[in-house]
């Protein structure tokens, strides 16, 4: 490796290459039926995709943000707890965890409910398991996913805080809250903002994964069309086409803003 080597500072070449390629599967897509029909059929996705990304997305934030806490915390059990959490859900397949809260969790807590509203006196049960969409089933199978993954970077960053900056808040009177709010967590989102965009961008990926559970995202519609027009060719590249917007688009953005918040630390130091 190059001593002096900037790679931040490179001439995008790669990203020259995918906007030909983008370009000429945009001409192909504008120019022949098969590419526009497929295309019109998997954009009725993108919201699902997306939708999808966000909402798991935001809720394994706020969970991996809880368990890094745990994970810290002053009481053993906290901690065990959190770790062991962690541990089955790093080990187990994102699909298989997704088939298991979607046909085995789910009707399990469903049964316990009505099992507890029976013993309350209800006649009938409060909820059948089929009152529970296929889409949220997946949308907290996600959540639990990458929650212990997101639970990882959270504890990182929080551990990575220097602790004479929060000896100082202690001298300034701030409780263990405040310290928290205004000087552990800033300064460690900071830390962790580039793999908290990348867990994001996989995110979007992995949401292709709902399609097992019939879900009509982006990678269900391109299956289900494949399998009707035979065209698997045309509608795969369309499909791989939207996914690359999508996480291109979204980790150009990202490093956008990580470059923001550097040249704003700069200044501020």
């Amino acid at each position: 490796m190059a001593p002096n080597a900037e790679p931040d500072k490179d001439f995008p070449w790669w990203l020259v290459i995918l906007a030909i390629t983008g370009l000429w599967l945009l001409y192909e897509i504008l120019s022949d039926e098969v590419y526009s029909s497929a295309l019109r059929v998997l954009s009725k996705g993108l919201w699902v995709t997306l939708a999808v990304a966000v909402v798991a997305y935001l809720g394994a934030c706020g969970m991996g943000l809880g368990l890094a806490v745990m994970g810290l915390s002053r009481y053993v059990v906290l901690r065990q707890a959190a770790r062991l959490y962690i541990e089955v859900m790093r080990g187990v397949p994102i699909i298989v965890l997704l088939l298991y809260v979607a046909f085995v969790l789910v009707p399990a807590v469903i049964a316990g409910m009505n099992w507890v509203a029976g013993l309350l006196g209800a006649e009938t049960g409060i909820m059948r398991t089929r009152d529970v969409p296929l889409l949220w089933r997946a949308v907290f199978a996600l959540m639990l996913a990458y929650s212990a993954f997101l639970a990882e970077i959270f504890r990182a960053g929080l551990q990575a805080v220097d602790k004479g900056q929060i000896e100082a808040a202690m001298a300034l009177g701030l409780n263990g809250w405040q310290r928290f709010r205004h000087v552990r967590f800033p300064q460690a989102f900071r830390l962790i903002l580039p793999p908290l965009g990348n867990d994001f961008i996989a995110m979007v990926k992995d949401s292709s994964l709902v399609a097992v559970l019939g879900i009509s995202d982006v990678a269900q519609l391109a299956k289900v069309t494949a399998a009707g027009n035979f065209r698997y060719f045309e509608t795969y590249n369309v499909a791989a086409f939207l996914y690359l917007v999508m996480t291109i688009g979204l980790s150009l953005i990202l490093r956008r803003f990580e470059t923001r918040m550097r040249s704003r630390g700069r200044d501020g130091s």
